[in-house]
């Protein structure tokens, strides 16, 4: 447990956020319409905003990827990252509430909360007790 506590776990936490954010990033551009419907979007001939969602997840990939490489150092990346996933959870919740009730938006909006929740006290606890190291 201590390992996974460390900036190294740190790093891995942040590795594995950004390659989530890149596989539903390449879903988005690549998915058609037929199969974006299973997941309850129904999406006419216009694919402009579903592939403009999937490159922003990429460029996503940068910022966690750039806090990734040295937590400690680089900090207002690390604070970057967990404030996008808040505001991507206060987004999905809101679009699900007042929008469209889908199901998969609420699981993401879990999925980013937790996210989040996770980045934020982790940080939190390296920080308190000066465990963030140099690589």
């Amino acid at each position: 447990m201590k390992t996974l506590l460390s900036n190294k776990g740190m790093q891995l936490f942040l590795w594995l956020i950004a390659l989530h954010s890149f596989i539903v990033g390449i879903l988005l551009i690549i998915l058609p319409p037929d199969i974006m419907k299973l997941f309850g979007f129904n999406l006419i001939n216009e694919r402009f905003f579903q592939v403009q969602a999937g490159v922003f997840h990429i460029v996503m990939v940068v910022a966690y990827l750039m806090a990734a490489k040295n937590p400690g150092k680089r900090q207002i990346m690390v604070k970057y990252s967990y404030i996008v996933k808040f505001m991507a959870t206060i987004f999905l919740i809101t679009y699900t509430l007042f929008i469209q009730g889908l199901i998969t938006l609420f699981l993401s909006a879990i999925a980013d909360f937790s996210m989040a929740l996770i980045l934020y006290y982790f940080n939190k606890y390296l920080l308190t007790n000066d465990l963030y190291k140099n690589n």
